[in-house]
């Protein structure tokens, strides 16, 4: 009796169980969503890069028509959604630090593994090049898909003098700036810049139309920083990355470092490309606000960034604009000259009449005062 007892009550718990699993909402994945590059060039026409990874930086497949995209707060229905895997051109930019310190306990040889392992899983019209980095900046290799070249460039790398990170990213940024499409730098250093002129603000205002992403890679102790050369500035590379639409990652040796730059590589692959016509067509130099999520069930992620259309001069909308805009200026410089040709006027009128003829009379003479 006993024993049928515990039967039923383990059968019992067992039924409870399985209807509060039946009743409870599903896990959610924690995903990450970012957007990655903003390409107004086309403008009113906008590509929004969009990834998608889990929370070890893996890329994760989800169906493009759950991505939801709205612009300053209104709805967007893309034109076209594509995923970079099917076949768009990828141009990587790899900025590689070849300071002295580089080449304590072979950083330097393991920077030049993952950079070949980065390249050798690049895609038949994806094309890759090497800028490296110490006091001065050099690119190393253009833009070429010729693997071979870019890993011949990669083995001539030698590391020596000071780091100006910031100087080779402002060079990096107008090396990709004439290019359309899906452009990335990656960046790796192990130390803290100390030679720059410019600035992490510089380099992201530098950033044009086409847009760009800057991932970053530290091979360093940031427990050192400010003390050795071995010191990592962490938090900048983090918000370096933040703000350029990258990813931060840190590697303390070559298998680690290699793991980073493949995970790079897949990621990148994976992407998605949303394009849509923005319904604010001017350029009118303010920032608008872009935001995307993810609509599917059991998947919660969401992410914003800014974009501005460009534009000196404030555009008028419809056909004529051009015409509008000639009248506007020409009324701008009639009123700017008015008060000028105004005051002409009036001093030609005043120098039409004859003046009339003055009479000055002569000054009484001064009494003398002779002395004897």
């Amino acid at each position: 009796m006993h024993v049928r007892r515990n039967s039923h009550l383990r059968w019992l718990t067992l039924a409870s169980l399985l209807l509060a699993t039946a009743f409870m909402p599903p896990r959610q994945e924690a995903l990450e969503i970012q957007i990655t590059q903003v390409d107004t060039s086309a403008f009113p026409r906008i590509t929004v890069y969009v990834s998608v990874t889990d929370e070890a930086g893996e890329p994760v497949s989800v169906d493009p028509s759950q991505i939801r995209l709205s612009e300053s707060g209104a709805t967007m229905t893309p034109s076209e959604i594509r995923a970079l895997g099917e076949g768009e051109s990828l141009a990587t930019l790899l900025v590689i630090d070849v300071s002295g310190s580089m080449n304590k306990a072979d950083k330097l040889g393991s920077a030049k593994e993952a950079a070949k392992a980065y390249v050798r899983q690049m895609r038949a019209n994806d094309v890759a090049g090497l800028l490296s980095f110490n006091t001065a900046r050099q690119l190393v290799q253009p833009l070429t898909d010729d693997r071979a070249a870019l890993i011949d460039a990669i083995d001539s790398l030698e590391a020596g003098g000071d780091t100006a990170m910031y100087d080779a990213l402002y060079e990096g940024v107008g090396v990709l700036s004439a290019r359309t499409g899906r452009n990335a730098i990656i960046v790796l250093t192990d130390g803290l810049d100390n030679r720059s002129r410019h600035t992490l603000n510089e380099v992201t205002s530098l950033i044009g139309p086409g847009g760009l992403s800057i991932s970053t890679v530290g091979l360093g102790d940031p427990s050192q920083m400010g003390l050795n050369m071995a010191g990592l500035d962490a938090p900048g590379l983090r918000a370096l990355a933040e703000r350029a639409g990258g990813s931060y990652a840190s590697a303390a040796d070559r298998a680690s470092l290699m793991s980073v730059y493949e995970r790079y590589g897949r990621a990148l692959h994976s992407e998605y490309a949303l394009t849509y016509v923005t319904s604010l067509a001017l350029r009118d130099g303010v920032n608008r606000s872009l935001s995307v999520a993810l609509a599917s069930p059991g998947l919660t992620a969401s992410a914003s960034a800014k974009y501005n259309p460009g534009g000196l001069v404030p555009e008028v909308a419809g056909a004529n604009s051009w015409s509008w805009f000639f009248v506007l200026f020409g009324a701008l410089v009639v009123l700017l000259l008015a008060p000028g040709l105004i005051g002409r006027g009036i001093r030609a009128a005043r120098g039409s009449h004859t003046p009339e003829p003055r009479i000055r009379l002569a000054d009484p003479p001064k009494p003398r005062v002779r002395v004897r």
